[in-house]
């Protein structure tokens, strides 16, 4: 049996407790889409060529160890196989016959080459769960480019919106098409488990980045007739709704409704504002933010971020603009139970998150560190 709950112990295991997937994926969006299942309870497999992902090569601080590599990949049993060899394959289908979920992210043309396109592992297992990733989708001529995160937000828009007015396209760093795919891949594997419980049967499921950069963009894909082609589609309520300096670091503020603008204005002492009718709507304070940023700025510079963020409390939406590295003992995360710590063999140990979604009942597993290069194969194919 080739997938053991030797690896996997543990009184919480989650609703997806049992369920068995093939992660042949690299880079972030299907590698972290299959760690979410693992934190919710599957059992997950990483598959890596003797190569390896690529993303273990990416630069990082870690001496031994990528720290993208180890994010994306928590909760996994490490196997290496050779797909370009029959004893690599011949073990893949042996581990397709007892698998629920396979995902990969090859271009179109791969699968069928290596003999392990969707009607081909069909065949071999008719209830697996088949989830492929792709740049662009299944057809047109675009189906075979390779598609990258940042190539998306080029090309759909992200990167002209993300832009200031008059300014250059930028970049939204963070991977955020992948990490939404990530959600995109769990969302849709999960769905058909649950349909397969009534039918009995597996099936395809695709997702692509340009279909999640625009799935991102729904509150923009909206087109009216007789429209212009340059008709306004930037979300951003005006220069109030932002992030602003202060006397010591800076803060982000959201006060687009009538409640949140008088007492962002009560606390920064200009009540005046309020009655001033050429203010009370948040398309006019938009179009007037030239006289209001100013004003609000000059307030602000009274006291720091993190005066600021304890005067407005819950009366006003905030936040004092910090480092990624301060989540680890922010007092909200701590109480919320996001950050645990992990034993690599080679890195040591780490801190890192966990536990992404709340489960009353089957509470979710705790998650354990990203496995090394093949890590687990001699047990994995020793069954």
């Amino acid at each position: 049996m080739y997938f053991s709950n030797q690896f996997l112990s543990g009184v919480n295991r989650g609703p997806l407790d049992g369920v068995k997937v093939l992660d042949l994926s690299a880079y972030i969006a299907g590698p972290y889409g299959c760690s979410l299942l693992a934190d919710q309870g599957a059992w997950v497999i990483k598959v890596e060529s003797p190569a390896g992902d690529n993303l273990r090569n990416y630069p990082s601080t870690l001496p031994s160890e990528s720290r993208a590599f180890l994010g994306v990949n928590r909760s996994k049993l490490g196997l290496v196989l050779d797909l370009k060899t029959a004893e690599g394959i011949n073990s893949l289908f042996e581990l397709i016959q007892e698998a629920d979920v396979l995902v990969h992210n090859f271009r179109p043309s791969v699968p069928p080459r290596l003999g392990i396109a969707y009607e081909q592992l069909e065949q071999v297992n008719p209830r697996l769960i088949y989830c492929a990733i792709t740049g662009f989708g299944e057809t047109g001529p675009l189906k075979d480019k390779a598609g990258y995160d940042q190539v998306l937000q080029s090309m759909t828009g992200m990167c002209t919106l993300q832009g200031k007015k008059d300014g250059p396209p930028e970049i939204l760093y963070g991977s955020i098409v992948d990490y939404y795919a990530a959600s995109m891949i769990s969302t849709g594997v999960a769905s058909a488990l649950y349909e397969r419980e009534k039918s009995g049967k597996g099936q395809y499921v695709g997702v692509s980045l340009m279909r999640t950069a625009l799935t991102m963009q729904s509150a923009r894909m909206i087109w009216a007739e007789n429209e212009s082609r340059d008709v306004g589609r930037d979300m951003r309520s005006g220069g109030i709704t932002g992030i602003h300096p202060t006397q010591d670091g800076h803060i982000y503020i959201s006060a687009n409704t009538p409640h949140f603008w008088r007492a962002l204005c009560e606390k920064v002492g200009l009540s005046n504002l309020t009655g001033d009718q050429r203010f009370d709507s948040v398309k006019k304070r938009a179009a007037e933010q030239g006289v209001i940023v100013p004003l609000l700025r000059q307030a602000l510079s009274k006291k720091s971020a993190l005066e600021w963020e304890s005067i407005f409390g819950e009366e006003v939406p905030c936040a004092a603009v910090r480092q990624i590295e301060d989540m680890f003992d922010f007092p909200q995360v701590l109480a919320e139970d996001m950050i645990t710590s992990f034993e690599h063999p080679v890195v040591g140990k780490y801190k890192g998150f966990k536990h992404p979604i709340k489960f009353s009942r089957t509470p979710a597993p705790e998650p354990f560190a990203a496995p090394t290069l093949g890590q687990h194969s001699q047990k994995i194919l020793k069954g």
